[in-house]
Formats: structure tokens, sequence, C-alpha cells
């Protein structure tokens, strides 16, 4: 179940209903999917095969078609990352940076963790969204934010876009940001 953060204050916000309002508060949709639906030989798998992510979005095929028929999201992938990433290291380096997008950044945890740094309102500031398997997010377009990565470093996510050609990270330089 997701967790937030609050960098400024320390303060940590927890359960469900706490952590949807507060995110729909600051204009970000979260919502849980019965991550119990995986079968138990992917629950914890972080290199997979294009049939692994095939069956990854047949599994959850109908509440990824209820979220794109609900968003207007029209392609959807699986990314799978853990240190058996090859350069994962530098793919962490160009997600960890704050930016923005033209189009909604979308997560469903299937596996693993994950967190993001999202920039809220002027009285927030930013805060941490600690995600785990069965956790949705949906960051909108232009909000300052990045994804990364918890310390066991490995997850799988099902990811849906807008445009066909995947999100488009736009740098946004923030003298607030402290990492």
């Amino acid at each position: 179940m997701a967790e937030i953060r609050i960098r400024n204050t320390g303060e940590r916000i927890s359960g469900e209903e706490k952590v949807k309002a507060f995110l729909e508060n600051q204009g970000v949709l979260y919502e849980h999917w019965d991550a119990g639906k995986l079968p138990e030989n992917l629950r914890n798998k972080f290199v997979l095969s294009d049939e692994e992510k095939k069956e990854i979005l047949n599994v959850f095929d109908s509440e990824i078609r209820d979220l794109a028929s609900r968003r207007g999201y029209l392609t959807w992938d699986v990314i799978a990352l853990s240190d058996a990433t090859p350069n994962l290291d530098e793919l962490l380096k160009k997600f960890e940076q704050v930016h923005t997008h033209t189009e909604d950044e979308v997560r469903a945890i299937a596996a693993g963790n994950g967190i993001f740094i999202i920039k809220g309102s002027e009285d927030v500031g930013y805060f941490d969204v600690e995600l785990t398997a069965g956790d949705v997010i949906s960051v909108p377009e232009e909000k300052p934010h990045f994804f990364t990565l918890m310390e066991d470093r490995q997850i799988v996510a099902v990811r849906l876009f807008i445009e066909t050609e995947g999100w488009i990270a736009h740098p946004f330089e923030d003298p607030e940001f402290k990492k």
C-alpha cells in the first residue's frame, strides 16, 4: 500500500483513503488493484520474457482497459527493472531528474516497489509517494516529478500512454528541489 512522505516536514501519510485524499488534493490519481491476481511465479520475478510481460498484461486486462477508457490512454506495456537490467544506473540517472511531460505518467505496480517524487502545492512542496504491488498512480501532464527505485532496486510496472511512442521528458529546473 502506498505511503507518502512530505519532504519539508517529514510527515508520513499512510492508509489507502488518506493517501488517495492527499494525492487527489494534489491533482494526482491514485488507485489500488489486486496484486494477488498475479500468478505466484511472477510475483517476485524481475527479469521477464516477452511472454511473461504479455501474461501480466492479460492478468490486469480489465483494470487496464477500464483506466484507459476513463483517462484516454491508447497503449500500454510492461517495464521490469532490477540489478540484472543492463545499464540500470545509467537509466536511473535519466529518470532521477525533475521533469514534466505533455501527458500523464502512469504506473501500475505489479511487483516490487518504486517511488515518485512529485512537486506539490506551495504549502506542501515536494513529496515522495512510495509505491508497492497493486498501487496505481497517474501524475498529470506538466506536473514536475521523477520516478526512481527504492533500496531493493526491483520493480515490474504497467505503463499506460496517450502518445503511442511513449512519453518524452522535458527537464524542469527547480532551485527548490533538494535530493
